[in-house]
Formats: structure tokens, C-alpha cells, sequence
């Protein structure tokens, strides 16, 4: 039998239908002036490509992303 996924799992596909009321709750300014006749809907394929691009570095290939530790990113205080 299939494993129910709940809350956030790395591997999921599918948004869990909190994160997409949640989502449609809140959409963004640009979001709701373009206007939707399913803000469910259009919330969970916003969660769904959110999910596609954070799970496969390549999948928004315009973008950048940087991996830094702490110490590369904060000037050392003077001693």
C-alpha cells in the first residue's frame, strides 16, 4: 500500500491541501490583479513548480542560487 504523505517531504509532487488553502489565502498582489477564475488551483501549481525548482537546482535554469558557510558571507570582527 502507498505511503500517505503529510506535511512537507522533499520528494513530494503534490502540495498538501493546507499549503495550497494557505497559498490561496495569501497570493500575491501581482497574483490577484491577474486574476483567476480557481485561486485553489492557481495555488497549488504556483506549490507545485515552488516544490519542481527547489528540489532540482536546474530547473530554473535563469537562476542562481549560491551556497556560502557563515564564514564567507561575514567579515571577521577586528581583535
Amino acid at each position: 500500500m502507498p505511503r500517505k504523505r503529510t506535511g512537507y517531504d522533499v520528494a513530494m509532487t503534490e502540495p498538501t491541501d493546507e499549503r495550497v488553502e494557505s497559498r490561496a489565502a495569501d497570493l500575491l498582489p501581482e497574483e490577484l490583479a491577474a486574476g483567476s477564475d480557481d485561486p485553489r488551483a492557481q495555488a497549488a501549481a504556483i506549490l507545485q513548480d515552488s516544490d519542481r525548482r527547489e528540489n532540482d537546482l536546474e530547473a530554473a535554469p535563469d537562476s542562481f542560487l549560491e551556497h556560502r558557510t557563515s564564514e564567507q558571507t561575514v567579515t571577521p570582527p577586528l581583535p
